[in-house]
Formats: structure tokens, C-alpha cells, sequence
């Protein structure tokens, strides 16, 4: 009999946007899983393929205009141009997977304290038009809809891609029901950061042991007062030192205590975390896989 692990891996073989030749490597999420395979991490029976959110689900973050368009293909070529991704129905249907699988996420983590989704993480996405590679707020819409099924009252956003988490700041601005945190290097996309609850602007080229400072100072705190029914973690790899739309300087040890200091924070305050992915666009591939790869095993260790 095969070997589960403590973790539930969502993942979708549509998680795929089908982008071509661009920056945003969305053929990363098959390899995370494909990586987990290989190294024996994970076995086929550990991973929970999702539903696509419903346009219900949706309208609960985004307007129903928007929502029509993305399904008509009606943008205009401003709208595309800031969305910075072609458009296609496998795009679309890539999104409406990613929020079914963040939905799933959030309610997994509830049942087993953590779940992980291998993809997910669109935080650029706003209730009326999509930036930033995003289109649609995953995030967003689970929190929304596990608060409409009454299964969490409060949640925290802990945001640690390098690009601020505007969408997600301007999504949930003045709702005393969830709490948005935001680390990310301030001379980076986007130009326009609406203010979440907790904002840490970085200075270029920061480092590891800076950035953990920084971190823990804000984020542990917060947690602990805030008290959320649920953490959703965005575990952007970005902040890597090679990473081509980055600037910090973190390496592959500094990113695995950055984990080990959301994820067990999280669950030393009886909060579960449910992990999206985010961004990752390092020079080589293989090192965005190994950094998201290894959140995973991070969650799995925290598990056991």
C-alpha cells in the first residue's frame, strides 16, 4: 500500500497557462509536481486534483463585467497589455483551476493544518481588471468563500513574493476580517501599492539574515494578536538572488527558514496554513523548482 504523507498536494494539469515564450514559467507547476515524484517526496495518491471555481465563487472577489469578459475573450488591448500575458481559453480555464485549487487548499489546511497548492498565488489581480500576470484573485476568492460556507471567520495573508501584494491590499482594504501582510522589495513592481495592514518595504539587494529579521519582527507579532482562523501563505520564490524580476539577495537557505518561520509560526498560534505558490522567474529554471519544491518538503517536516 502506497505511503501517504501528512500533506495534501493540490494540483491540476491545467494549471498550465499555456504562455509560450515568457518570463512567467507557467509549466513550473508540472514540475514541482513531477519533482516531488522524482525525488520521492510524494507518490501519485498524494496529490488532490480540484474543481475549477465556479463564476459564483468569483463574483465574491471580482465584478460580474469582469468575469464576462475573461470568458468572451472582450479585453481590450490596454486591459491585455497590462494583464502582460496573452490571452486564450486555456489561460482562462488555467485561472478559473488556480482559484478551485486555492479554494481546496484553504479547506484541506483546516482539516489537516497545512495543505499546499502547487500553483495559485495571483495577488496583481483586482476585483475589476487583471496586471501583473494575474487575472484572477485565487487568494481572494477562497477566503471569500470559505467565509461565506462559515468555515472561518478571520484570515491572514502573509505575502512574501518580491513584487507587493496590491490586488490583495486593495481587495480587502478596511475589512477587520482579514489581515493583509506584505514583504517585498520596495523598488519593484508595482509602481501603485495600496497599503495592506503591514507593510515591510525592503531596500534593494537585501539579504538573508536581514530579511528574517524583518520578518519576524512584524509578522510574529501580528499573528499572535490578530488570531486568524487560517494563514494563507503566498511563498513567492522571487526574493532569490537570481531571480530575473527580483532584486533581494536571498539564497536557497535563507528561503527554506523563511518558510520554517511562516508555516510553524502559523501553527504555534493553532492557525492552519494553506500555501499558494506565487511568483518565480529565476535564470535557471530548475532553481524556482527547487525553491518551491522545497516549501512542500518544509510543510511536510512541520506536519511530522
Amino acid at each position: 500500500m502506497a505511503r501517504l504523507l501528512p500533506l495534501k498536494l493540490v494540483y491540476h494539469e491545467g494549471y498550465d497557462l499555456h504562455l509560450g515564450s515568457h518570463v512567467f514559467p507557467s509549466s513550473k507547476f508540472k514540475l514541482i509536481r513531477e519533482r516531488l515524484l522524482r525525488t520521492g517526496v510524494a507518490t501519485e495518491e498524494d496529490f488532490v486534483a480540484p474543481e475549477p471555481a465556479t463564476d459564483d465563487d468569483l463574483r465574491l472577489v471580482h465584478n460580474a463585467e469582469w468575469i464576462r469578459r475573461m470568458h468572451t475573450g472582450l479585453l481590450t488591448f490596454e486591459e491585455v497589455m497590462r494583464l502582460e500575458i496573452p490571452y486564450s481559453r486555456a489561460m482562462v480555464q488555467g485561472f478559473w483551476l488556480h482559484a478551485g485549487g486555492s479554494i481546496l487548499t484553504g479547506r484541506l489546511a483546516l482539516q489537516d493544518k497545512i495543505a499546499f497548492n502547487c500553483g495559485g498565488g495571483f495577488h496583481h489581480a483586482y476585483p475589476d481588471h487583471g496586471e501583473g500576470f494575474c487575472a484572477i484573485h485565487d487568494v481572494g476568492a477562497a477566503i471569500r468563500r470559505l467565509q461565506r460556507d462559515k468555515l472561518i471567520e478571520r484570515a491572514l495573508v502573509v505575502d512574501c513574493d518580491v513584487h507587493h501584494g496590491n490586488g490583495t491590499a486593495a481587495i480587502f482594504a478596511g475589512d477587520p476580517t482579514v489581515f493583509t501582510f506584505s514583504i517585498h522589495q520596495f523598488n519593484n513592481y508595482p509602481s501603485d501599492k495600496p497599503p495592506s495592514d503591514i507593510d515591510v518595504h525592503l531596500a534593494d539587494g537585501v539579504k538573508d539574515d536581514e530579511y528574517l529579521m524583518h520578518l519576524a519582527r512584524e509578522y510574529v507579532p501580528a499573528v499572535a494578536e490578530f488570531k486568524p482562523d487560517l494563514v494563507f501563505y503566498v511563498a513567492g520564490a522571487d526574493p532569490y538572488f537570481d531571480d530575473q524580476l527580483g532584486g533581494l539577495s536571498m539564497t536557497m537557505e535563507g528561503l527554506k527558514r523563511r518558510d520554517e518561520l511562516v508555516i510553524e509560526t502559523a501553527l504555534a498560534n493553532r492557525a492552519p496554513v494553506a500555501i499558494v505558490l506565487a511568483g518565480g522567474y529565476a535564470r535557471n529554471l530548475q532553481d524556482t523548482v527547487t525553491i518551491q519544491a522545497g516549501t512542500a518538503e518544509v510543510a511536510i517536516q512541520a506536519l511530522r
